[in-house]
C-alpha cells in the first residue's frame, strides 16, 4: 500500500458503527481458520488487519511499523506467544493494547503475568466481544468521542481456511508426530481450530492427546485416531 493512503487511513477517526476505524491490528496466529475469523472482526470493526504466523514472522513485522494493537496466540509453531507479549510489554514506546488468545482458558493466567492487556479465549466469533476487548485497553486519544452501537453479531470463517488448518495439521503427524514439542504444539492447534469449527469429535481427540502427552502416557493411539480423524474430513470435506 502507498505510504500516502496508509497515512490517510490511519487518520481516518473512529464512528459508532466502525469504532476501530484507523486502527492497525497485528494478529499473530498460526491458524489461517482463526486468522479468517479475526480478519472478519477488524472488519467489521473498521480496523486494518496484518498477519504473522509465527514469533519469527511478528518481529519481522514489528521490525517495520508499530501496530496499536496486536493480538497474539500463545500456542505458536517456533515458541510461546508469551515471549512476545513480554517483549512488547517492556518496549519503549509501548504497544497500545496486548491481547493474548488461546483455546486453553488456563492459559489467560500465563498471557496476564507476560504482561497482556487482556485475555481472549478461542473460539473469538463474537463481534462485541471483540470490539470490547480491544476497545477497553486503547488509549484515550483513541476512543469514539460519543457512544458506539453494540453489534452483536457472530461472524463465521471461510471453510477453505479450515481445510488448509487441517491438511497443515496432518501434515505435521505424517511427518514428526513423535517429537514431543510437535505433539503439543499439534493437540493445542487442533482444538482451537476444532472448536472455531463446532467439532466436537475433533476438540475431544486433541484434548486426549494432549492430555496422554502432559501424563506421560503412551500417544500412539491417539496419533492414529486424529490422523484418520483429519483424513476423513479431508476426503469427505465433512467440515467444508
Amino acid at each position: 500500500m502507498p505510504e500516502k493512503l496508509e497515512r490517510l487511513i490511519l487518520k481516518q477517526e473512529p464512528t459508532a458503527e466502525r469504532p476501530m476505524l484507523g486502527l492497525t491490528v497485528l494478529v499473530v496466529e498460526d491458524s489461517l481458520y482463526a486468522c479468517e475469523a479475526m480478519r472478519l472482526l477488524c472488519l467489521r470493526s473498521g480496523a486494518r488487519i496484518r498477519r504473522a504466523d509465527s514469533l519469527k514472522s511478528a518481529h519481522r513485522h514489528l521490525s517495520l511499523y508499530q501496530p496499536l494493537v496486536v493480538v497474539v496466540d500463545l500456542g505458536l509453531p517456533d515458541g510461546s506467544g508469551a515471549e512476545l507479549i513480554a517483549q512488547l510489554a517492556s518496549t519503549t514506546p509501548r504497544v497500545g493494547v496486548i491481547l493474548g488468545v488461546s483455546g486453553d482458558a488456563d492459559a489467560e493466567q500465563i498471557a496476564l503475568s507476560a504482561g497482556a492487556d487482556g485475555f481472549l479465549e478461542k473460539p473469538i466469533t463474537s463481534l462485541a466481544v471483540f470490539q470490547a476487548a480491544v476497545l477497553a485497553h486503547l488509549p484515550a486519544n483513541r476512543h469514539l468521542s460519543g457512544p458506539r452501537n453494540i453489534n452483536c453479531e457472530t461472524i463465521s470463517p471461510d471453510p477453505l481456511a479450515l481445510h488448509d488448518d487441517l491438511a497443515h495439521a496432518a501434515n505435521i503427524l505424517q511427518t514428526t508426530a513423535r517429537n514431543g514439542e510437535t505433539t503439543a504444539y499439534v493437540a493445542q492447534f487442533l482444538t482451537g481450530i476444532a472448536r472455531l469449527a463446532d467439532d466436537s469429535q475433533l476438540e475431544a481427540a486433541a484434548i486426549d492427546l494432549n492430555s496422554n502427552y502432559r501424563a506421560g502416557q503412551p500417544i500412539s493411539g491417539n496419533v492414529a485416531n486424529i490422523s484418520g480423524l483429519l483424513r476423513d474430513r479431508l476426503q469427505h470435506k465433512r467440515v467444508i
